[in-house]
């Protein structure tokens, strides 16, 4: 069982936490943690058998932490991992890996040095239905792929208050694509292959906070395929990709509810079950430390969804001119 500390304890550090706390098939346990508000945590973190240490290089110096997982604000994960690495901790980070393609570079380059586990939180891989398509791409079911279509959006930055981490343009460029929108990226990314060219506009339609609410974006993949996306900040819910080929078309939608439609023949409308993507993503992440199998994200994808994002903020700012991805 490998003994964790979980840094950050907001909302998602919390969840993080509850996905395997009660359930020692995942391979992994919380036993310690830090936070910058403690008193707001020391309860749960109690019942969840935490013990709280009151910095994070307390965290890295104590011999019962085999391990860190982060939760915290998104400029901070690059010296967070390379802290780590140094320390001889396997890191596993919540998303956006960091906000440049340089510093992605050298935390993973620290890792490597290292020789620990550095994982990256992008749980929509662990999907059941993301495995078929992944399939359906691989058999020929779709054909040559033509075109893609990604949104993920939601209404969680109505709720931004002065003050959250999260409200703070310099960690929410391009609005949603920081807890929402990078996901979808690396799910592009991840069915389509490498990201070769970006055009993006994102604007406040809604929010008056300071932040964006509605960021679009037509890109190229490296094998030809076109690609559209959109987050939208203060809308209601929505998840869907869809992919578009010369033999058939798959559209995902919520995680779980797909529709094939092949040229000829007859299609499908399928329902999968839930699946605990946050445990699948931490047991995945346990294994690979354990010497088990490699992490199923790799560090050379993890890198490229960060360039993906920094040409993204670029083309945004230059008013949605194209910007080949680095």
């Amino acid at each position: 069982m490998l003994k964790a500390a979980i840094i950050g304890m907001g909302r998602w550090g919390r969840t993080l936490v509850e996905s395997v706390q009660n359930h020692p098939g995942s391979g992994i346990r919380f036993t310690a943690g830090q936070t910058r508000s403690p008193e707001k945590v020391s309860d749960w973190a109690r019942t969840q058998g935490i013990r709280l240490l009151d910095s994070y290089d307390a965290v890295l110096a104590d011999p019962d932490v085999e391990a860190v997982v982060l939760a915290t604000p998104h400029q901070l994960h690059a010296q967070q991992i390379i802290a780590a690495a140094r320390a001889g901790k396997p890191v596993f980070t919540e998303k956006p890996f960091t906000l440049s393609k340089a510093s992605a570079e050298a935390a993973v380059a620290a890792c490597r040095d290292a020789g620990v586990v550095l994982a990256l939180g992008h749980n929509r891989r662990f999907l059941p239905a993301v495995a078929e398509i992944r399939s359906m791409l691989a058999d020929g079911r779709i054909g040559t792929l033509m075109h893609v279509e990604g949104q993920f959006s939601g209404p969680s930055a109505l709720a931004y208050q002065p003050g959250m981490w999260r409200a703070e343009r310099k960690e929410s460029p391009l609005g949603g694509m920081g807890g929402m929108g990078i996901h979808m990226i690396d799910m592009m990314i991840n069915l389509a292959g490498p990201i070769a060219e970006v055009s993006v506009h994102s604007t406040a339609r809604v929010l008056a906070n300071g932040l964006d609410d509605t960021t679009a974006m037509l890109c190229c993949f490296g094998s030809g395929a076109t690609g559209t996306f959109a987050t939208l900040a203060a809308a209601p819910r929505c998840w869907r990709i869809a992919l578009y080929g010369s033999e058939g078309w798959v559209e995902l939608v919520d995680h779980v509810h797909m529709t094939f439609r092949p040229r000829e023949g007859e299609g499908f409308r399928r329902d999968f079950p839930p699946h605990d993507i946050e445990r699948a993503e931490l047991a995945a992440f346990a294994a690979a430390v354990a010497g088990g199998a490699a992490y199923p994200l790799p560090l050379d994808q993890a890198v490229h969804g960060v360039a993906v994002y920094e040409a993204m903020i670029a083309s945004a700012a230059a008013g949605g001119a194209g910007r080949v991805v680095a």
